[in-house]
């Protein structure tokens, strides 16, 4: 029997992501389905204090002045995100398949575990100071409404967000 993983990701999966992703459930039969946001609502002034978070303050200064882009460069963002995250998964062996959500992440992460009876569910962001201290971060709010433990990994790296 196959086990259903669902991951969503706001960032391409990279190397460090793919390898955590391969290493759970490893010599286990797993499909994984990977949703991409294609239009998320962003918050300037949030997405300032995680940058600043970081000590990244010239990129939030940067970002804070840029000017946004518009619904279709965010659709085509969230298709090459999902293409360079799938192909990643697939040369590592994994068998992979996903779509590009709606507007509501959360809400298609929720919908798609249930659909496809998942195993787990996993969430790849960057970190986001506001919504995890606050635990309104995407792992979390899924967390609540699935009733079950979303795992929470920072993209590129090990960490574990606290959901």
């Amino acid at each position: 029997m196959t086990d259903s993983i669902v991951v969503l990701t706001e960032e391409p999966l990279v190397g460090a992501d793919v390898q955590n992703l391969e290493s759970f459930h490893h010599g286990m039969d797993r499909q994984f389905f990977l949703l991409v946001p294609g239009d998320t609502e962003r918050h300037l002034i949030v997405d300032f204090l995680d940058q600043l978070s970081l000590l990244h303050v010239g990129k939030a200064f940067r970002e804070l002045a840029a000017k946004q882009p518009d619904t279709e460069q965010r659709r085509l963002q969230s298709d090459a995100t999902l293409k360079v995250s799938l192909d990643a998964l697939q040369t590592a062996g994994l068998k992979a398949d996903g779509a590009v959500s709606g507007s509501n992440p959360v809400q298609s992460l929720v919908e798609k575990v249930q659909e496809l009876d998942a195993r787990e569910a996993i969430v790849i962001t960057r970190p986001h100071a506001v919504e995890d201290t606050f635990h309104t971060d995407w792992a979390s709010k899924a967390q609540d409404e699935l009733g079950l433990p979303v795992l929470h990994l920072y993209s590129g790296s090990g960490y574990i967000g606290d959901s």
